[in-house]
């Protein structure tokens, strides 16, 4: 992606390719903010909404001033500076984008169609600052050193001087020998640039590195180039450590890996610290032309894992073989070359030229807070979390684990969490004795995230004492602990969770959301919650006695065997929970009181025993998953899964298909030989009563005819007339007997 800036027109010029990057002229500038013109930038789509952003909200000749009164007034705040509104003199983004129906950036004034290199060309030449960068796309690679030598070949007709900027990365520093062979932790500062050696992966980075430096020997003047090496980027989107956040995020491993022993250094910047480094390069323009662009920050892998670990994940870190590496589908080459780099780096310019007002000057684990906020905020990764309240048998159970695997959410239940963490403070005690023993490998683990054998213990036995003393339920001080406990746990703050049924009071729900910070004040009658574990959404299920009892009653046996469902316990459980919710002060009145309002549900209402339309209706009420998409996994077993299903139903289709021709031609087959058989009864019926029917006329004739017929032929033998037939028919009508 270009940037250019130019004070003839108020533009930003911005595509995947390429964006330009201008300035609204401010009504007086200054001598040094007139040497800035026009800046052509190329970035990365995944870095290059955060620094477009940043630099269309700079104003020109900005970082030539002391920051220590913009520090002050909103320290902390980068990312609402950002946003906020646009002043004069700032550049603004207009450009090309690779795919014309992609939707305009907000931060774009107008963007073009996407143009071939001589008008590309045409465009550099009206800018006075050229800015590529490489660290993303190596096909950028190619295009950033053709402008450069393009912009080279037409120097005698520049009208003011121009400077070219290559955003490339500390990867072609990657198998340099150290600067002091005998103290290993000098660092590498910017003045080493010469000494450099890539990684064999990164050879072409450090190409375009040397012909962008030597183009801008010819005649610094009026075409002066640099090179600013960027460290690891981070912020927002995380690039190259994503792949820890999402782990850590997901939370569906124990522990986090770490690449070898982790002890490799890798040189890092915030990606909003990297746009200022920019900034302030189109700003000084340095006589020195090479630039390290990391932040202040020495840490090794093992550390960077181990932060993000700790503050979005389990808190615990495990060394693979590199090779272990390869497995993972989400790690590239270019990712695994990146995060096994051990370089230590420290860039002097940045310290001793530029005037930078840091994000994360100390690097990425002195600021892990505020990069996780960072990172949930920009990939839309916020927790879910849901109370569930109704009466026994209204279908709690069963809908909340629908909707946690709809959304990926941690169901908590209260005997389970009561089962889960009674294991965990066994397995505690039970490491004593393996330490005892010498078994005991974690104790260092242990011991930083504060486990202590001895109050384990002492709470161990509390815990049973307590159950056994009033039948196996445990006491409020207690269960209240292990909940909120649960829900400060990385799993739930990250996805979120839903709440069982439990809290059952308004006491209850009030020790549990109640906040530990003394600082925080109530505003009007509002009770003091804790926003991290306190639920944002509360379903709370209805339904009459008689419906309910009714439901239990038709269950199956094998399902009631075992649960709270058997007549006697279900009865006393309805009973209690209606007891606890006709007082005034109900759980249901807390959340009221919270402004988080319950959304009420009759179960009855709904004739579906698979609870569809109530899921429905709650996953309506609660939106869109705040989560990632489907994994590849998923996707593969969820399209298996559909080709299954599809292949299982046209072969059922085709047996009923099948069946049903079978019985159609049976059953034509059938009425086939029933018409048969039934013409031929017919045909015989027929004969008979035309053989009965024919009995009188025979003997009619045999009487009556017959005779004279015989008399009349032998009378016609005798005369022989020359018609017999009429002289038959003649002698037959004068001699019949019925005739007189």
């Amino acid at each position: 992606m270009n940037i250019t800036a130019k004070v003839e027109k108020s533009k930003m010029f911005c595509s995947m390719e390429s964006c330009v990057l201008n300035y609204i002229v401010p009504p007086v500038l200054s001598t040094e903010q007139e040497k800035l013109r026009r800046i052509q930038y190329t970035f990365a789509y995944n870095c290059v909404s955060c620094i477009l952003q940043y630099l269309s909200r700079c104003i020109v000749g900005a970082s030539l001033e002391s920051t220590e009164e913009e520090e002050e007034e909103d320290e902390n705040n980068s990312a609402a500076a950002i946003s906020s509104r646009p002043k004069e003199g700032v550049y603004q983004v207009v450009g090309t984008l690779s795919n014309p129906e992609n939707t305009k950036p907000h931060f774009a004034e107008e963007t073009y169609a996407v143009s071939p290199r001589n008008e590309l060309l045409s465009h550099l030449l009206e800018c006075d600052i050229v800015l590529y960068n490489i660290t993303e796309d190596t096909n950028q690679i190619e295009e950033a050193t053709w402008a450069a030598s393009a912009l080279h070949g037409e120097i005698e007709h520049f009208t003011t001087p121009k400077s070219f900027i290559l955003i490339s990365t500390i990867m072609s520093w990657a198998k340099s020998k150290p600067p002091d062979p005998e103290d290993p932790e000098v660092p590498f500062t910017d003045d080493d640039y010469r000494r450099r050696k890539p990684h064999p992966n990164f050879v072409d980075h450090i190409n375009a590195e040397k012909l962008i430096l030597k183009l801008g020997k010819t005649n610094k003047h009026k075409f002066s180039t640099y090179v600013a090496a960027s460290g690891h980027q981070y912020g927002n989107e995380e690039e190259v450590f994503h792949y820890f956040f999402k782990v850590c995020w997901l939370s569906e491993t124990p522990t986090i890996p770490v690449f070898g022993d982790g002890n490799n250094f890798i040189p890092t910047i915030h990606v909003l610290d990297l746009a200022a480094v920019l900034q302030n390069i189109a700003d000084h323009r340095p006589k020195h032309g090479y630039i390290l662009a990391v932040d202040e920050s020495m840490h090794t892998l093992q550390e960077l894992t181990k932060s993000i670990s700790k503050n979005l994940g389990p808190g615990k870190t495990e060394n693979i073989p590199v090779e272990n590496a390869f497995l993972s589908k989400d790690l590239t080459q270019k990712h695994l070359d990146m995060l096994l780099v051990n370089l230590r780096m420290e860039s002097m310019f940045l310290k001793e030229i530029f005037n930078i007002k840091w994000v994360a000057q100390g690097g990425l684990v002195e600021n892990i807070e505020q990069i996780v906020k960072e990172y949930k905020q920009s990939r839309g990764l916020l927790p879910l979390k849901v109370f569930f309240h109704g009466p026994p048998g209204s279908g709690k159970s069963t809908i909340a684990e629908e909707l946690c695997k709809q959304y990926k959410l941690h169901h908590i239940k209260i005997n389970d969490l009561i089962s889960e963490t009674i294991a965990n403070l066994e397995k505690v005690v039970a490491s004593k004795e393996l330490e005892s023993e010498g078994v005991g490998e974690d104790n260092d683990d242990e011991e930083e995230e504060g486990i202590n054998v001895e109050e384990a213990e002492e709470l161990l036995a509390a815990i049973k004492e307590s159950m056994e003393q009033d039948a196996g339920r445990l006491d409020d001080q207690y269960l209240l602990k292990f909940v909120k406990d649960k829900l400060k746990t990385m799993p739930c703050r990250n996805q979120g969770y839903i709440l069982d049924g439990f809290p059952e009071t308004y006491e209850q729900a009030q020790d549990l959301f109640h906040s530990e910070n003394e600082d925080e004040e109530a505003g009007g009658k509002i009770p003091i919650c804790d926003p991290v574990i306190t639920p944002e959404f509360v379903i709370s299920l209805t339904a009459s006695d008689e419906f309910l009892i009714n439901r239990i009653i038709n269950l199956p046996e094998i399902i009631v065997a075992g649960t709270h469902y058997t007549q006697e316990r279900f009865l006393q459980s309805l009973n209690l929970f209606r007891e606890l919710n006709t007082d005034d002060k109900t759980v249901l009145n807390y959340f009221d009181e919270l402004e988080i309002h319950p959304l009420l549900i009759d179960v009855a209402k709904y004739e579906d025993p698979e609870n569809r339309f109530i899921v429905k209706v709650i996953t309506k009420e609660l939106g869109e998953p705040r989560t990632y998409g489907l994994t590849d996994e998923e996707m593969e077993i969820l399209e298996r899964k559909a080709a299954e299903e599809r292949l299982a139903k046209e072969a059922q289709e085709k047996a009923e298909r099948e069946r049903k021709e079978a019985e159609e031609r049976a059953e034509r087959m059938a009425h086939w030989e029933e018409w048969s058989k039934n013409q031929e009864e017919v045909k015989k019926q027929e004969q008979e009563l035309l053989e009965a029917q024919s009995v009188p006329l025979r003997n009619y004739l045999m009487k009556n005819v017959m005779p004279t017929l015989i008399q009349g032929i032998n009378e016609c033998c005798k005369i022989r007339p020359d018609d017999p037939v009429d002289f038959l028919a003649e002698y037959l009508f004068k001699n019949s007997p019925d005739i007189e």
